[in-house]
């Protein structure tokens, strides 16, 4: 019979983000492949750990179970490397308890060693000590995009033998209900508008955002803004213009209405993993304009139109070219889609479980 597979359920004590979203997505994926009538039925026991109080998240074919007193990194440290002890753990993030050598992690970018002055010295210090210690030891670590194994491989000292290489998906989305209310709320129904998604992190690169409209002057589109940010962990970037609208948090409600009602989604980040937004927003029909970064660009392929994130007067003349012209959002917008099917949740379940069953064994 198979060894046991423990996953890591620290990330359902979270709020959901990109990693929180990957991880939820693929977890329920997988559930559905290791039923019994499913590609993986043979695949022996797999059990979720969490802390105490963590809400059950409601599998059919995986076991859940909380265990343990403490939260945090306090509880994924000491009491999940306990009771995952004689098993196989797998973990859909960057960290995992340093005492257990058996075990797999997924690397999805390096961000706290390409871009450090986004994160918080302690922030930095902390990931980059525990993910090269995961990655030396671990018989594979997972990355999302042949981008991030790159970044592993380099940032991480991952040797490339023990890489494994995901995908990421968006159809989270076909369950939600837009929620046109927002457009109301903002002015923004029947009304061409610019959409971006995303924390104040620098590295998100709003601020050539801002300088695009500024160069544009009163030709400038109206650009909305959705999304928080944790201040824990970013430093926090201050940038704002007379054309940008901040909505801060929206409900997946909201952004699904947002993304099938803007006119175009700009993607600025100056350094992503992967970059499910512009995916979002492909699958939702909405063009999308994004930077050259190496993952986006992985990502969007022929679907999108690029600019260099580090030159605004780029991303200004994108957008002069976009609105110019009438046939191009419905180009982009047939491309994305043809694009986006290629990525799937279903997909990031399959590799992740083929991957596992390799050293379970």
């Amino acid at each position: 019979m198979p060894a046991a597979l423990f996953i890591n359920g620290r990330f359902l004590t979270q709020g959901v983000t990109g990693i929180q979203r990957y991880a939820r997505e693929t977890l329920a994926c997988m559930d559905s492949q290791l039923g019994p009538n499913g590609p993986h039925a043979d695949f022996g026991p797999v059990t979720v750990l969490a802390p105490a109080g963590t809400p059950d998240p409601g599998l059919r074919h995986i076991r859940f179970q909380t265990v343990g007193r403490l939260s945090g990194h306090a509880w994924e440290q000491t009491e999940l490397a306990w009771h995952a002890r004689h098993g196989l753990l797998f973990t859909f993030g960057f960290t995992g308890p340093l005492l257990h050598r058996r075990q797999i992690t997924t690397v999805h970018d390096a961000g706290v060693v390409r871009v450090p002055e986004a994160y918080t010295a302690k922030f930095r210090l902390w990931y980059t000590f525990m993910v090269r210690s995961l990655v030396k030891h671990a018989p594979l670590t997972m990355a999302v995009s042949q981008f991030s194994k790159s970044e592993a491989i380099a940032c991480f000292g991952a040797r490339p033998e023990r890489v494994g290489v995901t995908t990421e998906g968006w159809q989270h989305l076909q369950a939600i209900q837009p929620d046109d209310r927002i457009l109301d709320k903002h002015q923004l129904r029947d009304q061409p508008f610019v959409l971006a998604v995303s924390s104040a992190n620098p590295n998100k690169n709003f601020g050539t955002i801002v300088k695009a409209l500024d160069l544009l002057g009163p030709q400038a589109p109206r650009c909305v803004v959705a999304g928080a940010t944790n201040s824990a962990i970013f430093q926090q970037a201050t940038t704002s213009s007379e054309h940008m609208i901040k909505l801060g948090y929206v409900s997946d409600g909201e952004l699904k209405a947002l993304y099938q009602h803007a006119s175009c989604f700009v993607f600025p980040s100056f350094y992503e993993g992967f970059g499910i937004p512009p995916l979002e927003a492909m699958s939702s029909g909405c063009p999308v304009i994004a930077s050259t970064a190496a993952a986006v660009v992985e990502t969007c392929g022929d679907a999108a139109l690029y600019f260099d994130p580090h030159r605004p007067e780029e991303l200004a003349q994108r957008l002069t070219d976009f609105f110019s012209d009438p046939a191009c959002g419905a180009l982009l917008a047939e491309a994305g889609r043809i694009r986006a099917a290629q990525y799937t949740w279903q997909r990031s379940a399959t590799l992740n479980l083929n991957m596992i069953k390799q050293f379970l064994k």
